[in-house]
């Protein structure tokens, strides 16, 4: 019994990720314990867990990114297993070692998986070494101008410049020649510095082979106790503004059968090599013309997209992350069917993306066959600038593309949100969009929609 190997389950996290958390924990009849920030108090995930408790002001440094008042709040309430769900903590892998010092249950991997596979270049080493397809590019970080100069020079333009660590899009630019790479190396540079402060020997900076024509897709893992990793399919990540997802889907489009099963196998690969446990997704770049793959990322923790897989597998991945921190290896009959397309709700302006907070006096959700809600807000509620813009996940699914589309155009539609910019008029616009509708997308097609302003 799940009750007897770890009890309460304290969610360190908020809004909608939260919530979708407290959600299975309660059903499998463990204790949900919230933790929140002053300016959080109202939002539901608080008011629905079983206890919640302040961790400080609205600032995430003095709330949910401090360690101490986390661990605090867990002992405090007696919970005995951490849940972290994506962003803040969730990859911290100094966070997770204090987890597990303080007796309490960490779910999610390994604190040394989390390090093996945090730092890109470490990452990308070590898929290469497991056989995993990886682009041209630097097997050591690149601490100064020249080096990035030279990697270039070898590697051939046009390249992608991006930081070591980090993730979200963040530093992330395209060079086509050196001028452009100097300010590029210079853009990732500082954001570098910015997540891993200066190093003595400069900051940590990648530069891979760029492809032209990519879409973005990756493979949902769970590693299990047995030793097993089972790829539970791919998801289409393709629809993006600044290099930061909006859009999901699953299956992808855009890939070949054939290419599906190679990315898959390849993923498994990808997990054995660290003794990956629990939820995870290897994320890769796609040649859309060569119908081949490399290995971009891996994120050790569950993904904000990972409804889309639930919705196609019938599976629960919360409830499958619970039961693995347990000690279990279930048996499952992975057969993904239909179609799932996930639409990511952000208060933020439709046209230029720039976020619009606010407070909310408009929030009905859309209901019906196909149709599911992850969200964070309702009426009454504000949306501050201190976090993500991330107001709700809009979720359908079909027997087919064709159905869900048309489902997600009535959902669109019927999603009344008033007060906070929002970017459903954009989820309208995408599905109206030809490429899009016919699936033959790129990660640049928000940028096409917006005249390369995204």
């Amino acid at each position: 019994m799940l009750t007897e190997t770890f009890g309460p389950v304290l969610i360190a996290n908020r809004g909608e990720i939260a919530r979708r958390i407290i959600r299975t924990v309660k059903r499998m009849g463990l204790r949900a314990i919230a933790v929140h920030s002053e300016a959080d108090a109202d939002l539901p995930f608080v008011r629905e867990a079983d206890e919640a408790v302040l961790l400080g002001p609205a600032n995430p440094a003095q709330s949910y990114l401090d360690v101490a008042k986390v661990l605090e709040a867990a002992r405090a309430t007696g919970a005995r297993a951490i849940h972290p769900g994506y962003g803040f903590l969730s990859e911290n892998a100094a966070f997770a070692r204090a987890v597990v010092a303080a007796g309490m249950t960490w779910i999610g991997p390994s604190p040394e998986a989390i390090d093996r596979m945090g730092d890109k270049i470490n990452a990308r080493n070590l898929m290469e070494a497991a056989g995993v397809p990886v682009a041209a590019g630097t097997r050591e970080p690149v601490t100064d101008l020249s080096l990035a100069l030279r990697a270039a020079e070898r590697i051939g333009y046009p390249v992608m410049v991006k930081t070591a660590g980090g993730g979200g899009g963040i530093g992330m630019s395209v060079a086509h020649d050196d001028e452009a790479l100097a300010k590029a190396y210079e853009q990732a540079a500082r954001a570098a510095s910015r997540f891993a402060g200066d190093a003595l020997d400069g900051p940590a900076v990648l530069i891979e082979r760029y492809i032209e024509r990519a879409r973005h897709v990756e493979v949902q893992i769970l590693g299990l106790p047995d030793g097993r990793v089972l790829a539970l399919g791919e998801r289409d990540c393709s629809v993006q503004r600044r290099h930061q997802k909006v859009v999901e889907e699953s299956p992808s489009p855009g890939i070949t059968p054939e290419l599906r099963e190679r990315m898959l196998a390849a993923a498994v690969r990808a997990g054995e090599a660290v003794g990956y446990l629990g939820a995870g997704t290897v994320e890769c770049l796609v040649d859309a013309d060569q119908q081949d793959f490399v290995f971009l990322e891996m994120n050790t923790r569950l993904q904000v997209e990972h409804p889309v897989t639930e919705l196609v597998t019938g599976l629960d991945l919360v409830e499958l992350q619970l039961r693995v921190a347990a000690g279990e290896s279930p048996d499952l009959d992975v057969r993904p069917r239909g179609h799932a397309i996930e639409f990511r709700v952000y208060a933020e302006d439709p046209k230029r993306f720039f976020p619009g907070p606010g407070v909310i006096t408009t929030w009905d959700e859309p209901v019906g066959d196909g149709v599911r809600v992850d969200s964070g807000y309702e009426s009454g509620n504000t949306v501050t600038p201190f976090y993500d813009p991330l107001m709700a996940k809009l979720c359908v699914f079909g027997e087919d593309r064709a159905d869900a589309l048309a489902k997600g155009r009535k959902a669109v539609e019927a999603f009344a949100i008033a007060g906070p910019k929002n970017n459903l008029p954009f989820c309208a616009e995408l599905l109206d969009d030809d490429a899009f509708v016919t699936g033959d997308y790129d990660t640049a097609l928000v940028a096409r929609m917006r005249g390369g302003r995204a």
